[in-house]
């Protein structure tokens, strides 16, 4: 199986030996670079399966990369911080980071995070790992996570790791109203306390982006005062 491409960024030496030593000794390919704007210029040269951002950088900070990375593909996204607040981690999940990790850490929580985020992005695992699931549909979506792809009569919904995630969720349930705290967990895993309206942005995109396939945006049916719920 081919070896899954990480780009780590961080200006503190001692972190990028730290986490690409780990990451190597698990087979993964490292990439190392020091500022924002060098993290840009190496994703837009080649192809990264996961992109492990710090956001307290030289010139262009992480929010930024997080943010032009966005504009241009779905590559998912780990932050690294010593900001630690709730606030800091809205920002940067708003932002389409998929995951926030606060310094320091421990090298068994950065593996279990790198390895579940290249899972759920479909990208490639050294450990093994591979989505599960078979395709199914609900409302004239075609949902197929082994593929990780989702369509609508034919047409490709274009949908981040999270996005995706959240739409699976849904459809899993079919009919069935969940919570905010349940999507919240159920979908992308999140044991931390986040602002549940993170899954309300979420979901606004989410609906976007099955008007441009076509769909009835209405099909993700908003519950007042629980949650959402997907439309059979």
């Amino acid at each position: 199986m081919t070896t899954s491409r990480i780009l780590v960024v961080d200006d503190e030496d001692s972190i990028l030996q730290f986490v690409s030593y780990n990451l190597r000794k698990e087979s993964y390919e490292v990439t190392c670079v020091r500022d924002g704007d060098e993290a840009l210029a190496k994703a837009s040269e080649e192809a990264f399966d996961l992109v492990i951002l710090d956001i307290m950088l030289p010139g262009t900070d992480g929010y930024e990369v997080c943010r032009k990375l966005r504009a241009v593909g779905n590559v998912p996204v780990l932050f690294l911080s010593a900001r630690d607040t709730e606030l800091d981690k809205v920002v940067g999940l708003e932002l389409g980071g998929d995951d926030y990790l606060a310094k320091p850490f421990g090298i068994r929580e950065l593996q279990a995070r790198v390895k579940a985020l290249l899972r759920r992005s479909g990208g490639k695992s050294t450990a093994g790992d591979v989505p599960e699931g078979v395709p199914f549909e609900a409302s004239g979506i075609h949902l197929d996570e082994a593929g990780h792809e989702a369509t609508f009569g034919g047409t490709l919904i274009d949908l981040t790791p999270r996005e995706f995630e959240l739409l699976a969720c849904l459809m899993r349930h079919a009919s069935k109203v969940l919570s905010r705290e349940q999507l919240l967990h159920e979908a992308w895993g999140w044991q931390y306390l986040v602002e549940t309206k993170t899954v309300d942005t979420h979901v606004k995109r989410l609906r976007d982006k099955l008007t441009q396939a076509g769909a009835d945006p209405a099909l993700v049916e908003t519950v007042r005062g629980y949650g959402y719920r997907i439309s059979v």
